[in-house]
């Protein structure tokens, strides 16, 4: 049995035919749509790697089943940057050391998008550390990331 989805991502339409309706969100734009900058990490939720806008808001990809975002919107970090130049936050990322291996660190800049687009970062260092608590980095760039998510917030309010 196949089931027909419809899903905006980065902006372009895609009608993807599913044979298994326990395919997840991540391993539809990994898989099918040769998206890989969202990362399998853990695959359970715990790590954050594969975190997405969906519908513009912080999403663990590995965690929702593909089926059940029919009409959706997905951002991923493919579709961040306008063309040749860097989002506000993938520009941060670099110019405060905010990776180091990099593998999570697609999924620590949508996060910081979507916690700055949602209002959620504030000022405080702490309060940035814990809204971004859902994401891990096994390299230990906290420091740089939460530099990073204030810096980029500033920017992103001047330009809006």
């Amino acid at each position: 049995m196949s089931l027909s989805i419809s899903l905006t991502v980065n902006g372009v339409v895609h009608a993807v035919a599913l044979d298994d309706p326990r395919v997840t969100l991540l391993d539809l734009l990994r898989e099918r749509l040769h998206l890989t900058g969202s990362k399998k990490g853990c695959d359970r939720g715990q790590c954050g790697a594969c975190t997405v806008l969906l519908d513009g808001r912080r999403t663990n990809a590995c965690l929702v089943l593909a089926v059940a975002q029919d009409g959706a919107s997905v951002t991923t970090i493919e579709g961040l940057a306008d063309g040749g130049a860097l989002h506000p936050m993938q520009q941060a990322f670099i110019d405060h050391d905010g990776f180091q291996c990099g593998f999570c660190t697609p999924g620590q800049i949508m996060s910081a998008v979507g916690l700055v687009r949602e209002g959620q970062a504030g000022s405080d260092p702490e309060r940035v550390r814990e809204g971004m608590s859902g994401n891990l980095c096994r390299c230990g760039a906290y420091a740089g990331i939460t530099e990073a998510v204030l810096d980029a917030q500033a920017k992103m309010e001047k330009a809006a």
